[in-house]
């Protein structure tokens, strides 16, 4: 019942309301700590917080796209600037040049190239309206914005 409850609260709660996955896994590891009978005073107000949660797989539907696309074979390339540029002749094959470091940047992003060039644009993880997913599709936008330089 607590595996249920724990990919639930990933699944079907998700990003909407983050803290539900930290309910489940707690009260998960506490039914392991105590046992049962009491296990399912915990395992209740877990399932509580679930049913009762705003709800979102937009997390879940962006993870099966990113598989999606790396089995058809995308995504081959990490850009040449985030290449690792700490050992002999990376120089040489241009790694780590132009990089920007993100903590040098306002707000601590730096607008640059972080994917591979087929996937440059694509967006995985769409937020809902729903829940704690509001605030973070604000902030997904503005990351977006400054991220690819728009």
């Amino acid at each position: 019942m607590a595996r249920r409850i724990v990919i639930s609260a990933a699944e079907d709660v998700g990003m909407a309301d983050p803290t539900a996955l930290q309910t489940a896994v707690a009260a998960a590891q506490a039914v392991q700590l105590i046992g049962m009978p009491e296990g399912r005073i915990i395992l209740a107000e877990a399932v509580v917080h679930l049913a009762t949660a705003p709800k979102s797989n937009a997390a879940y539907m962006g993870i099966n796209q990113a598989i999606a696309d790396v089995r058809a074979g995308l995504g081959n390339g990490i850009p040449a600037h985030l290449r690792d540029a700490h050992y002999p002749g990376s120089k040489q094959l241009g790694h780590g040049q132009g990089y920007k470091y993100a903590h040098d940047a306002p707000h601590s992003v730096a607008t640059q190239q972080y994917p591979p060039d087929d996937l440059v644009g694509r967006n995985y993880y769409e937020p809902t309206a729903n829940g704690a997913e509001r605030d973070i599709a604000t902030r997904l936008e503005r990351l977006r914005r400054i991220i690819r330089g728009k």
